[in-house]
């Protein structure tokens, strides 16, 4: 059974303002101090921001309860200095980012500029166990269609420093204003996957192969695939849900490359398409159907990757569990809509921002 790894990035907040609060550096020390968390915890490229990463499990119980007790430990954590962690993959409310210091993200600021300063996102990154780089590869070519509707099952940033911003997954817009993220084309080998790394790296343009953002790439220290299109989840069992289709997917594509078949030949502009599609409305209203590209429900389209990976659910326990967990979120939304709806009633950015760092601990 292939093994998942999660890691999540949270919002440091001030609990009476909401706004995102400087003290990863902080909170980071305090956790190697005390000897908890130092294997966890790592620093991201904001100081508002506090980033964790499971052990592999093959169990996806062992990560819902690895994903809870660690957003629980940095709670307590954040907690020493006056905050609050929040799963959010944006701030609703205005905030000055302050870069962490260190020469990779000061040679970021300087090769990027303001969008670097506005990457102020928080997303979940899954990591799924394979035999090689040839199998990573095969898996990379064959789910690309179907990643879109986990950013629409994820999304959870619909405000961006105090407005809304009319998507459901605003964090997405902005990562893609990094030149290297985004879909990708077919690469048919591990060989080619390395030469077109190289090739970016050569170009000076990114500093090394850690700053491929591609929505999912070889793990650069793991025998890893890891999928980079989430928002973090506001709730942990919804950060579950996508970890187990991803593994679905990886094993499905998996089995497909030693079947033989070969991947849907879909260009970078029509998946491009695909998730803006999934960032503006989330699953309120069509998505683009990831084998004819056209639009459909988002509960058809929801309903499609269930069975795309439906044998390989099957084979690991976690069918049940997932259409339960992906029915719950059609039914009552994702983050972005329970984020709109708390608005709705307290007419508050900060009352959203609090009632969202208690669903961070649900």
């Amino acid at each position: 059974m292939r093994t998942v790894g999660v890691e999540e990035e949270l919002l440091l907040v001030d609990p009476e303002t909401g706004e995102p609060t400087a003290l990863s550096t902080a909170v980071l020390a305090r956790a190697a101090d005390s000897g908890t968390g130092e294997d966890v915890f790592e620093e991201e490229l904001h100081q508002q921001q506090l980033e964790f990463a499971t052990h592999p499990q093959s169990d996806m119980r062992d990560i819902a309860t690895e994903i809870v007790r660690c957003r629980k430990e940095a709670a307590r954590l954040a907690g020493e200095f006056g905050a609050s962690v929040v799963a959010l993959g944006t701030s609703p409310l205005p905030a000055a980012p302050a870069i962490t210091v260190n020469n990779r993200y000061a040679w970021m600021v300087r090769q990027f500029g303001l969008p670097t300063q506005e990457q102020l996102v928080c997303g979940c990154h899954v990591h799924v166990s394979v035999e090689s780089d040839e199998e990573g590869v095969a898996v990379i070519d064959r789910i690309r269609p179907w990643l879109p509707i986990l950013t629409a099952l994820s999304a959870n940033s619909p405000f961006w420093y105090g407005k809304d911003s009319h998507y459901d997954s605003y964090r997405n817009r902005v990562w893609e204003r990094w030149p290297s993220a985004g879909p990708t084309e077919l690469f048919g080998s591990g060989e080619m996957y390395h030469r077109r790394v190289a090739d970016m790296v050569a170009t000076g343009v990114v500093r090394d192969e850690g700053m491929i953002y591609f929505d999912a790439r070889l793990a650069k220290k793991y025998p890893t695939v890891e999928i980079r299109v989430s928002d973090v989840c506001l709730h942990a069992d919804t950060a579950v849900l996508v970890a187990t289709l991803i593994r679905g997917l990886v094993e499905t594509a998996a089995r497909e490359w030693r079947e033989g078949r070969k991947p849907l030949d879909h260009s970078v502009s029509l998946l491009r398409l695909a998730t803006f599609r999934a960032a503006r409305s989330g699953v309120s209203q069509e998505l683009l159907h990831p084998l004819a590209m056209r639009p459909m429900a988002a509960e058809d389209v929801v309903r499609a990757l269930l069975e795309h990976v439906e044998d390989a659910l099957k084979d690991t326990g976690d069918l049940e569990r997932a259409r339960e967990s992906a029915a719950r979120v059609l039914r009552e939304g994702n983050g972005a809509r329970v984020q709109r709806e708390e608005l709705a009633r307290s007419g508050n950015l900060a009352d959203v921002v609090a009632a969202c760092v208690r669903h961070t601990q649900k």
